[in-house]
C-alpha cells in the first residue's frame, strides 16, 4: 500500500455501478491523495468522475487482473454479491489491497441463518426466530406464534427478500411463495421466521479492521415503496442523517453491545472481519436489537452519510486495511443534516421499463447549494442519459437541519423528469415528527 501520509500517486478502483458507488467515487475523488479512479461497471453519472474500463467480464479474476495491470493501490467493493462471491479472497491471494470482508465474513449478509445463529450463540441482542426449509413446518409455527411476524429469505435478494406480515394470511402467503422459489429464487429455499420488533429503525455503518471499528454517523432509510413506510420492500427509497432518536449514549451502547461483540464473535469463529459492517437496528424499549447485518456500505445510507464526512475517506479505509483503526482518532463531521430521495422507475419494485431519457439533472443539482445527484440506474445512449434500472437517481442535499435539507431535495426533485418517474414525498417524516 502506498504511503498516504503525503501527496501520493494513489490509484483507486471502485467495484459497482449504483448510487452508493457514485457517492463513494465522489468522496474518494475529493482526497488530495488520489491521483486516478476507475469504476466497474459504473454508470452514466460515475463516468463523469471516474474512468470506466471495458472488461470482458465481471468475474473477480478479471477485475484482479485489471487492478494488477493498472497498479491499483486500493480497491473498494460496493455490492454484496461481489463480496459473497469471494472477490476479496481473490484479490488478497494476488497481494492486492482491497477493502471489504472475505467470502466467509460476508456470510453475515449472504446467509441470514448464519447471522442469526452467530447472534444467538454469542448473546448479541436480536429478535427471536426459527429456521424452516418446508412450508408445512413454517405454517404450523406461524399459526402458533401469530402476527405481526417477519418472513426473511436466507440468501441475497437485493433488499426484497423480507416481508413484514401484519396478519397470518400474509405471513403464510409470503412463506410459501419464498420457499417455493417463486419470489427470490434459490435465496428463498430456506427462510427465517422472526419475531416482530417495535420501535424506530436506524442504520449504523462501521468501518472495521477485524478488532476495532469506527462507526460512521447514524442514518435512517426508508425501505418501503409507499409513503408512511407502507407497501413492498425495495432497495431503499430515501434516507437521512443524523437521526434525532440517536444520542451519544445510544451510539456508545450500540458500539459496546453490538458492534464490538459481533467482531469478537466472528474472530471466535475464525473470521477476521475487515470492511464495512452495516448493522440494521431496531431501537426497542429493551434497547437496540439487530434486525439484519450487511457486509458493505448501505444504499441509500451512503448517499447521506458521505456528504457529511469531512475526514479523508481514503485515509480511513487504508487505516482499516492496515489494522490501525484503534489509533486513527475521531472522525470530523459536517454538523449539517443530509437527506436523500430516490427517483424510481414506474412499477418498481415490480416490473418496470427502462430506456427513457432523463431531463433536468443539471437543473436539479444547480437549484440550490450543496445538492448532489447520485446516479443509480442510468446509462448513456446516443449522447443522452437514460434510465437503466429500478432506482434511477438519488438526489441528496445538505441543510442546517432535516427540514431545510428535505426542502432543498424536493425543490431539486421538481426539476428532474423521466417517463414514469416515481418518488416518495415523505422522506425523513419520522425525524420531523420527532422534532
Amino acid at each position: 500500500m502506498a504511503d498516504t501520509g503525503a501527496k501520493s500517486d494513489m490509484r483507486v478502483l471502485v467495484i459497482g455501478g449504483g448510487g452508493r458507488e457514485h457517492a463513494l467515487v465522489q468522496k474518494l475523488s475529493e482526497s488530495p491523495k488520489v491521483d486516478a479512479i476507475w469504476c466497474f461497471p459504473g454508470n452514466a453519472g460515475i463516468a463523469q468522475k471516474a474512468s470506466i474500463p471495458n472488461l470482458a467480464s465481471a468475474e473477480p479474476n478479471t477485475l484482479a487482473e485489471f487492478a494488477s495491470a493498472k497498479g491499483i493501490n486500493l480497491t473498494v467493493v460496493g455490492p454484496e454479491d461481489y463480496l459473497a462471491a469471494g472477490i476479496v479472497d481473490v484479490f488478497r491471494a494476488r497481494g492486492l489491497a482491497i477493502f471489504g470482508p472475505t467470502q466467509k465474513a460476508a456470510q453475515i449478509e449472504s446467509s441470514k441463518v448464519f447471522a442469526k445463529e452467530l447472534m444467538k450463540k454469542y448473546a448479541i441482542p436480536t429478535a427471536a426466530y426459527e429456521v424452516f426449509t418446508d412450508f408445512p413446518s413454517a405454517k404450523a409455527y406461524i399459526q402458533h406464534v401469530g402476527a405481526p411476524i417477519v418472513i426473511k429469505a436466507d440468501g441475497l435478494a437485493a433488499g426484497k427478500g423480507v416481508v413484514v406480515a401484519q396478519d397470518i394470511d400474509t405471513a403464510l402467503t409470503a412463506a410459501e411463495a419464498t420457499l417455493s422459489g417463486d419470489e427470490v429464487g434459490e435465496a428463498g429455499r430456506r427462510i427465517v421466521v422472526e419475531e416482530y420488533l417495535s420501535g424506530q429503525e436506524v442504520s449504523i455503518l462501521a468501518v472495521c479492521d477485524g478488532v476495532s471499528c469506527i462507526p460512521l454517523a447514524p442514518s435512517q432509510d426508508h425501505k418501503a415503496i409507499g409513503e408512511g413506510d407502507k407497501g413492498l420492500n425495495t432497495g431503499g427509497m430515501g434516507a437521512y442523517s443524523p437521526v434525532p432518536v440517536i444520542n451519544q449514549a445510544v451510539e456508545r451502547k450500540i458500539h459496546d453491545s453490538i458492534l464490538i461483540p459481533t467482531l469478537n464473535a466472528l474472530r471466535q469463529e475464525g473470521i477476521q472481519y475487515t470492511g464495512v459492517l452495516y448493522a440494521g437496528l431496531m431501537l426497542t424499549k429493551d434497547g437496540p436489537k439487530v434486525i439484519e447485518y450487511n457486509c458493505r456500505f448501505g444504499d441509500p445510507e451512503t448517499q447521506v452519510v458521505l456528504p457529511r464526512l469531512r475526514t479523508d475517506l481514503v485515509e480511513l479505509l487504508v487505516a482499516a486495511n492496515q489494522g490501525r483503526l484503534s489509533s486513527f482518532g475521531s472522525l470530523d463531521w459536517d454538523p449539517r443534516a443530509s437527506v436523500c430521495v430516490i427517483a424510481a422507475s414506474g412499477g418498481y419494485p415490480g416490473a418496470y421499463t427502462t430506456g427513457f431519457p432523463i431531463d433536468g439533472l443539471e437543473a436539479a443539482v444547480g437549484a440550490l447549494p450543496d445538492i448532489y445527484a447520485f446516479h443509480a440506474g442510468t446509462a448513456l445512449r446516443d449522447g443522452r442519459i437514460v434510465t437503466a434500472g429500478g432506482r434511477v437517481v438519488g438526489i441528496s442535499a445538505l441543510g442546517d437541519d432535516i427540514q431545510e435539507a428535505r426542502d432543498k431535495v424536493y425543490q431539486a426533485m421538481e426539476r428532474l423528469r423521466f417517463q414514469g418517474m416515481y418518488y416518495r414525498r415523505d422522506i425523513a417524516w419520522r425525524a420531523l415528527e420527532k422534532s
